[in-house]
């Protein structure tokens, strides 16, 4: 075919911007499609034409009247969405539009995963004990994980290792398939307790040529979803890799693969077997691990494909130089089992140091909703070595000054730092195994000095805002007065820590400031050397700090020699805490009530699940936590829960117990 001269990108966020960048390096011109919730994002924004959606981005029949209206020649799907709807390729190349992926035939046999384990089986590759039907359970064995057949990404998927548990896994997976895919076919495969997740990249051209570029390992992950990538994987040397890579290519030639895939194995950490356990025929989030260490840009060589190029090169050509390492940062409570979170970004600055990849679909002002995934950015290092990619990465998420919604961002840092996995360790039950620090706890010194910090920046910033004797400098007072006082609420960890902090203005500039924090009381000069709406640099108890700041109502975000820090300023006189009623059930996160499985009196055991809701298509189980009563529900399947509703009203028995006047 003829080169491309519009491109549209059918997907959004981070990878509908990852794709412009090649596409317009090309000569591209490139056009986007949005829903509703995305009318001011980035990517739209940064299109050269964008058409709205009206049924979303599972809409296929409007993006490709979106790309005619454009006057597109292609479609790039990106991931997830549509990206392997083999029903979507056919309409795009029926419709006259290049697609830009395999083709509609390999997708169908590779989306299947039954389907793809069958080929691989065919192509020699190895593959794990398998069932379609639950009650075959015992011939797969325990554990084993109920899987579903038509998706990816961690939806539709139980690790189940009693046989009793088996019934309840099979009917929640069945359900997330269904809500993600559209299929709720599941099926039973052997569960390896300590493996690791090889990924191996292949590049397939229209006139037959296939290579490997080597292989990624994504074995660090929750609720079976990466979050750490690398390439290469340190469990694999050049024997192991050749034989997996040879494996992939076998595959992927015997269904005649074209364009970016991705053949995916398991590795048993034990015997160094691999098994082979689905194709993804799309671009992996992960892509740009591969791309760093072997320097081919692959949405490029997509493109190339689909204009009908060669490869141009041979598996001997390809070679994989230093170590490439990245994180994914989401919108989600590590601290909170990985729940996702919402908000506003109220602040999105990388530091300019270290030097590293930010492929990221948002910015400051973003609203971080429950419409899509929660991931806000990949953060991708290219290094000589592992050690010192693992180390410029975490600095670079330490120095992200980011404020507005939670994020996974110190977990990430303390993982990449963590002994087991700068020692390579990093099987899938990394997390469970080794548990890196899942939450800032700042010590009572440093929630000082934070607070020292944002009551400096607050009172230049009110001082700036005068509208009245602006030239009097800060504090100054013709009498002898009594020091002014900030009362604020560092977020330093499970609960925010209270600081006081006072401050009397010197002759020299200089403020004697006293900052009171539970038993720490530190009184020292501080003096503010630079001040503007985005920085502060302040001297205080000997250290001097240059902090990125954003400000909000109430609140302030402050980023110097550690993480983000936010300060709220508290109300000298706040109204009464209502709180939660004694016994209440708070929404863990924003989403829908799926099921309810208690009723108002009822009495269950410990561990009893008494809702089920879903967020993020993910569902959640709020279970009992001890022996009890029901006493009230307040939810019913299909309402909408914000994060921290009341769902029901929960006694326990030795509440209850004592209330009778017993124990």
């Amino acid at each position: 075919m003829s080169g491309i001269g519009t491109l549209l990108v059918a997907n959004r966020g981070e990878i509908a911007r990852r794709v412009f960048r090649t596409a317009r390096a090309m000569g591209m011109r490139c056009a986007a499609v949005f829903s509703d919730a995305d009318a001011t994002a980035p990517f739209v924004v940064e299109a050269d034409v964008a058409v709205r959606l009206p049924g979303g981005y599972l809409d296929g029949e409007s993006v490709v009247a979106a790309a005619h209206a454009v006057g597109a020649d292609a479609v790039h799907p990106g991931y997830g969405f549509l990206a392997e709807n083999a029903g979507f390729a056919r309409a795009v190349t029926g419709a006259g539009l290049a697609w830009v992926g395999p083709s509609p035939e390999a997708i169908e046999t590779m989306g299947d995963k039954l389907a793809a384990k069958a080929a691989a089986a065919a192509a020699g590759v190895p593959t794990l004990p398998s069932a379609e039907d639950p009650a075959d359970a015992a011939d797969v064995g325990f554990p084993l994980m109920v899987k579903a057949a038509a998706g990816g990404g961690g939806k539709g998927m139980r690790l189940v290792s009693d046989p009793a548990e088996l019934a309840e896994a099979v009917a929640a997976a069945r359900r997330e398939a269904l809500g993600g895919f559209g299929d709720d076919t599941v099926f039973l495969e052997r569960y390896l307790p300590r493996c690791r997740h090889i990924e191996v990249q292949i590049l397939g051209d229209a006139h037959g040529n296939i290579v490997h570029l080597g292989e990624r390992e994504c074995s660090i992950q929750r609720r079976h979803q990466k979050i750490i990538e690398e390439s290469p994987s340190t469990a694999v040397g050049d024997e192991l890799r050749a034989a997996i890579g040879e494996a992939a290519v076998a595959l992927a030639t015997s269904i005649g693969y074209q364009s970016a895939g991705t053949v995916e194995m398991l590795l048993d950490d034990y015997t160094g077997e691999f098994f082979f356990l689905e194709v993804n025929t799309r671009l992996q989030v992960e892509h740009p691990v591969t791309e760093e260490v072997t320097g081919i840009d692959l949405v490029r060589e997509q493109l190339r494909i689909a204009e009908g190029d060669r490869l141009g090169y041979s598996q001997a050509d390809i070679a994989i130089a230093g170590h490439a390492i990245e994180a994914r940062l989401y919108a989600e409570d590590a601290a909170a089992g990985f729940l996702p979170a919402v908000g506003t970004l109220s602040a999105f600055a990388p530091a300019p140091e270290p030097a590293v990849r930010w492929d990221s679909g948002v910015e400051a002002g973003t609203e971080v909703g429950l419409d899509f995934d929660p991931m806000l950015a990949k953060v991708i290092v290219h290094a000589p070595t592992r050690a010192e990619a693992a180390g410029r990465l975490a600095l670079a998420l330490e120095r992200l000054h980011i404020g507005g919604v939670t994020t996974n961002r110190h977990f990430l840092a303390a993982a990449l730092r963590s002994e087991a996995f700068l020692c390579g360790d990093t099987t899938t039950d990394f997390i469970e195994r080794t548990e890196p620090s899942r939450a800032a706890n700042l010590s009572e010194t440093e929630c000082q000095h934070a607070a020292v910090a944002a009551a400096m920046w607050l009172q230049a910033a009110e001082r700036r805002e005068a509208r009245t004797l602006a030239w009097m400098p800060s504090g100054w007072r013709h009498g002898r007065l009594p020091p002014e006082r900030a009362d604020l609420a560092v977020e330093a960890g499970p609960a925010p820590v209270e600081v006081t902090v006072s401050y009397r203005p010197q002759r020299d500039g200089s403020f004697a400031v006293r900052a009171e924090c539970g038993d720490a009381e530190t009184e020292a000069p501080a003096r503010v050397t630079g001040w503007s709406p985005g920085t502060l640099d302040v001297e205080w108890d000997r250290r001097l700090v240059r902090y990125a700041v954003t400000a909000e109502a109430g609140k302030v975000h402050l980023t110097g020699d550690a993480e983000t820090v936010t300060v709220a300023v508290l109300a000298r006189f706040g109204a009464p805490d209502r709180g939660l009623a004694a016994g209440g059930f708070a929404a863990p996160m924003p989403g829908v009530i799926v099921e309810v499985r208690a009723a108002a009196g009822e009495h269950v055991t410990a561990g009893t699940t008494l809702v089920v809701m879903e967020g993020m298509k993910m569902e959640h189980h709020v279970s009992a936590p001890c022996d009890g009563t029901v006493a009230e529900v307040l939810v019913a399947p299909g309402d909408q829960v914000d994060n921290g509703s009341v769902l029901l009203v929960f006694e326990p028995a030795d509440s209850a117990a004592g209330k009778d006047g017993g124990g």
